[in-house]
């Protein structure tokens, strides 16, 4: 089964929890994995905690880790930078799944890394 919603994103490089959208993409007490992906190639999904100082720190790392110009790739269209921050998160992470939820850990949330907004992202929630 494939689900998918859409998230909007309000600035360039943004951090957004989407463990809520995620889970009720699953369907009713299924048991197993899924598997949540983005397809675009300037968004990162990744597993980690949504406290709102961490977000922060995750967009401050990334912006300091690959620096916004210099890249062959901006004669194209401006964000190679963009594209190599989602590199370093990215596309997509596997969750095991238990009764129709997301069996993550305690401080474990699903976050959507923006490196290219503002825009409107479509997450995938596949399971077998």
């Amino acid at each position: 089964m494939r689900r998918t919603f859409d998230v909007r994103t309000e600035r360039r490089l943004q951090v957004i929890d989407v463990t809520d959208e995620v889970e009720a993409a699953l369907p009713r007490e299924y048991d197993g994995v899924c598997t949540v992906f983005s397809k675009h190639t300037t968004t990162g999904v990744c597993v980690n905690e949504a406290e709102s100082r961490l977000l922060g720190d995750i967009e401050s790392m990334l912006a300091e880790a690959v620096p916004d110009d210099g890249w062959d790739h901006d004669e194209l269209d401006g964000n190679a930078d963009s594209h190599l921050r989602a590199l370093l998160v990215g596309n997509g992470v596997s969750i095991p799944v238990a009764d129709g939820s997301l069996d993550l850990g305690r401080w474990q949330s699903v976050l959507l890394v923006e490196c290219d907004g503002p825009r409107t992202r479509t997450v995938t929630v596949a399971t077998p």
